[in-house]
């Protein structure tokens, strides 16, 4: 007989367990689900059906619906329908809800009609950990990443692909119809079997091109010059790779640096990220409580009046400044060589002159002073600082808060170290999380909510690892 690990004989009879809590072990994740929820005022969070009606078919809880939610995204299964089948032969999901086992329509609709409940949850448990002082020393990573949403990128139209594809169509109508004329001139060049496939591909194209006719006319009353016909807030995006782009959400996220938990997360389908700093930050302080804050973003984030918004808040912010300027590139002097003295509101050239305050304009809302020198004319290396008459400087009226948040990143070189190794992690365990096709609902609305669960599972791991599953049972009790 060959040495091998033997199964048991399905014929024979087995006792299994008289109680179904037998099967979960005291240290398994599923309690933390289930006592998290249980401690949870689901009628204050405002989920649909908390109250039961007094008439009609009873429903289903929505504690029991909610852990479903949070079970199958700390499982990583995100689908309503896997997750019908799931309460049907998962010993754990089984032991969660009671045998009970709502169908998949029911689950979906759960996530779709309270998705600002969802979120409140995800920030009750935050509030949870902020008092199990697992957040640092109020020192948090912003940073924004892309998702991919259901929409293709063939469903979704801007001016230009619209533009390019009906080229394509029109050289294909032209294609196919000097086909055509050829078969007309010598009928035995051309089967007739080609012609009649070669008038319904004229005739398809034809249609297609009516289609995209009608696009466009939506593309005209589009505010951001976009359409997307699968999820119409899904927006084409760039990525940073060359050529690339997806199309799909910008998801926001503040991580906290000590134990790298997720304090606040938001879903935007804007491509970039200038607008959103003090927006996250405000969030984040609200969340983690406290007198000071500091947040570290990359330089994607820099925009004076968001720096601006930060500092009156009373959140240090630490922005790397990107460098927009050709000067240097050129061999030329770039703004950084010219030195302001604040006592006298000159700037002092490379060439050790002054340059004076000229007049104030606004730009692009900005209040900004211009300097300039009048030995510019005459300077000997005034080939190495501009190729105009005078080399001017502008100034932005709070300047001095950019200066400042400046002078703060020199003295904090690891800044930018510390961005990386904080937010980079969560969005690369959210994203393996999620799999090929990161959301599965379409509207903003709807993602939102789909990613405040991958959050609050992202949390939740990330709790049970640090503080241990019993221990962190009992907090939630507590």
């Amino acid at each position: 007989m060959r040495r091998f690990v033997e199964g048991v004989d399905r014929s024979q009879s087995t006792l299994f367990p008289d109680h179904l809590n037998d099967y979960i072990a005291e240290d398994n994740p599923v309690r933390v689900v289930d006592v998290f929820v249980d401690e949870l005022d689901l009628k204050q969070l405002g989920f649909e059906g908390a109250e039961p009606e007094a008439t009609g078919r009873p429903a289903y809880h929505p504690a029991t619906l909610l852990k479903i939610y949070i079970y199958g995204y700390l499982n990583r299964v995100q689908s309503s329908r896997r997750l019908e089948r799931e309460t049907q032969r998962n010993v754990e999901l089984i032991w969660l809800t009671g045998r009970l086992s709502p169908d998949f329509k029911t689950i979906a609709d759960f996530r779709k009609d309270n998705g600002k409940a969802i979120k409140r949850v995800c920030r009750e448990f935050v509030v949870l950990c902020r008092s199990l002082n697992l957040f640092g020393e109020a020192i948090v990573a912003i940073d924004g990443s892309k998702f991919k949403a259901v929409n293709n990128r063939d469903k979704n139209f801007t001016e230009r692909k619209l533009k390019a594809r009906m080229q394509q169509l029109e050289e294909s109508v032209a294609r196919y119809l000097a086909d055509l004329d050829r078969a007309d001139r010598d009928p035995t060049a051309v089967t007739e079997a080609r012609v009649e496939h070669l008038q319904h591909k004229v005739e398809a194209v034809k249609a297609q091109m009516q289609r995209l006719t009608q696009i466009g006319e939506q593309l005209a009353g589009a505010p951001d010059g976009q359409v997307s016909l699968t999820d119409p807030d899904a927006r084409s995006m760039a990525t940073s790779g060359r050529g690339t782009g997806i199309v799909g959400y910008n998801v926001q996220t503040a991580v906290d640096a000590k134990n790298h938990l997720i304090v606040a997360h938001e879903v935007t389908n804007v491509g970039h990220d200038r607008t959103q700093l003090s927006s996250m930050a405000k969030q984040t302080h609200q969340a983690v409580g406290g007198d000071k804050l500091t947040a570290v973003a990359d330089r994607g984030y820099f925009k004076g009046e968001e720096i601006l918004e930060c500092e009156r808040a009373g959140i240090t912010a630490l922005v790397s400044k990107p460098q927009t300027s050709n000067n240097q590139a050129k061999g030329q002097f770039d703004k950084r060589d010219f030195r302001y003295i604040p006592a006298d509101d000159e700037y002092e050239c490379p060439a050790g002159q002054r340059a004076i305050w000229r007049f104030t304009t606004v730009e692009n809302g900005q209040t900004l002073h211009k300097y300039w020198s009048s030995a510019c004319p005459r300077c000997p290396i005034k080939a190495q600082c501009t190729t105009g008459e005078y080399r001017r400087v502008a100034r932005w009226e709070h300047e001095h808060v950019l200066e400042a948040m400046q002078a703060r990143l020199n003295q904090m070189p690891q800044a930018s170290r510390l961005r990386r190794q904080t937010v980079e992690h969560p969005f690369g365990t959210l994203k393996a999380w999620m799999g090929a096709t990161h959301f599965l609902t379409k509207t903003l609305p709807r993602v939102s909510t789909e990613m405040s669960l991958h959050v609050l599972a992202y949390n939740l791991k990330r709790a049970m690892q640090i503080v241990g599953i019993r221990p962190l049972m009992e907090a939630i009790r507590a």
